[in-house]
């Protein structure tokens, strides 16, 4: 997988995090992103991935500009990452199910995954 940033820029508010930020990844090569808390390695992951878009500038997953996609194609781009979060926590904006089922739905159909969700909760009593 290769990864490109072209002139990206990303702020909250008036702080700015990422100012005209461009690299490049090539396919097997390896990129470590150190940094300060606050400095934008979270920022960065999450334009990859499509989960922030940029203020200004262009994400590129496999040549496939990723600030642009829709939902659908988004999801072959999520397919090809992994990504674990700093301090893990359910996304409020969803349900229990929906947390659980989260990376399943990139794999399954709504009822597959509603399916392997609810069996597995039920294992654990839940």
């Amino acid at each position: 997988m290769s990864i490109r940033f072209e002139s990206v820029t990303k702020s909250f508010g008036s702080k700015i995090v990422l100012q005209n930020i461009s690299f490049q990844v090539s396919k097997g090569e390896i990129l470590f992103i150190l940094g300060k808390s606050g400095m934008g390695k979270s920022v960065v992951l999450k334009q990859i991935v499509g989960l922030m878009k940029p203020d200004s500038g262009s994400v590129f997953v496999d040549e496939e500009d990723v600030t642009s996609l829709s939902s659908e194609p988004l999801t072959m781009i999520r397919r090809k990452c992994g990504m674990v979060f700093q301090h893990p926590a359910l996304m409020d904006s969803l349900t229990v199910l929906e947390n659980v089922g989260f990376g399943l739905r990139t794999l399954f159909s709504e009822k597959k995954t509603q399916d392997i969700v609810v069996e597995n909760l039920a294992l654990v009593n839940l």
